[in-house]
C-alpha cells in the first residue's frame, strides 16, 4: 500500500512540476518579442488564426475559366464612350510629348539629345550645309539604279558613289573638328569627349534636315554665337 501510495504522490507532484513548466514556458513565450524564435527544445508557437493566409485559388481548368478570371482581375467593364475618351486622352498626351520634344523642350528629349552641349552641337550642324546629308539619298540613288540598269552603267554609278562616300567621310572629320572647336570654346568646363560629339554631330548631320529630331531651331547659313 505504501508504495501504491508513493507512486501516487510521485504522479501527482511530476503532474505539479509539468504544470509550473508549462506555466514557465507560456509566460516566456509571452514576455519575448514578436519575430524572435524560441530556444530549442521548445516548440514553435502558432500563428494567430487572424495573420493566416487564406486558400489558394485553384488555376483555371479551361480557357473560358481563364477568361472569367481575367475579366474579374480587370475590374468593371468600360462603355464604349469610356474607352474612347481614354484613347483619345491617350493620343493627345502621345502627340503633346512628340511636340514638345520636336520643339527641344529639355525635359521630353532624350537622354542623348539633353543638354546645352548637345543642344550648342545642333545648331552648329543645322546651321552648317553639310555633305554628309546626301548620304540617305545616295544610298537610295544606289540600290534604285542596282535593281533597274544595266551591269555597265551600274559600274559607273558605283565608282562616283564610292568617291562620294569618300567625301563624306572627310567631311564629317572636318565638322567633327568645328563643333569640338566651338563648344571647348563656349563651354571651357564641358568634359564630354570629342569623339562622342563628333559622332554625334555627323549623325544629325548625315539625317535630311526635315527628318531631324528635335526640329532644327536655327536657319540654314544663320550666324550661331
Amino acid at each position: 500500500m505504501r508504495l501504491l501510495g508513493r507512486r501516487k504522490d510521485d504522479d501527482r507532484a511530476a503532474d505539479t512540476a509539468g504544470g509550473t513548466d508549462e506555466a514557465a514556458e507560456t509566460g516566456d513565450d509571452a514576455a519575448r518579442p514578436a519575430g524572435t524564435t524560441p530556444p530549442k527544445g521548445r516548440p514553435t508557437p502558432r500563428r494567430d488564426a487572424t495573420r493566416r493566409r487564406g486558400p489558394v485559388a485553384p488555376p483555371p481548368m479551361t480557357a473560358a475559366e481563364a477568361r472569367a478570371r481575367r475579366k474579374e482581375l480587370a475590374g468593371p467593364k468600360l462603355s464604349r464612350e469610356e474607352r474612347r475618351a481614354q484613347r483619345a486622352e491617350r493620343l493627345e498626351r502621345r502627340t503633346e510629348y512628340r511636340e514638345r520634344m520636336l520643339a527641344g523642350d529639355d525635359a521630353y528629349l532624350l537622354q542623348r539629345d539633353r543638354g546645352p552641349v548637345r543642344g550648342y552641337a545642333r545648331d552648329l550642324v543645322d546651321a552648317r550645309r553639310n555633305l554628309l546629308g546626301l548620304f540617305i539619298p545616295s544610298a537610295m540613288l544606289l540600290l534604285f539604279l542596282t535593281l533597274s540598269m544595266p551591269l555597265a552603267v551600274q559600274r559607273y554609278v558605283s565608282l562616283g558613289l564610292l568617291v562620294l562616300m569618300a567625301a563624306m567621310a572627310v567631311d564629317a572629320v572636318l565638322l567633327g573638328r568645328y563643333v569640338s572647336r566651338r563648344v571647348d570654346e563656349k563651354f571651357p568646363d564641358n568634359t564630354e569627349a570629342r569623339w562622342r560629339l563628333t559622332m554625334y554631330a555627323a549623325g544629325r548631320a548625315s539625317q535630311l534636315r526635315r527628318m531631324r529630331a528635335p526640329r532644327p531651331q536655327v536657319a540654314r547659313g544663320e550666324r550661331i554665337g
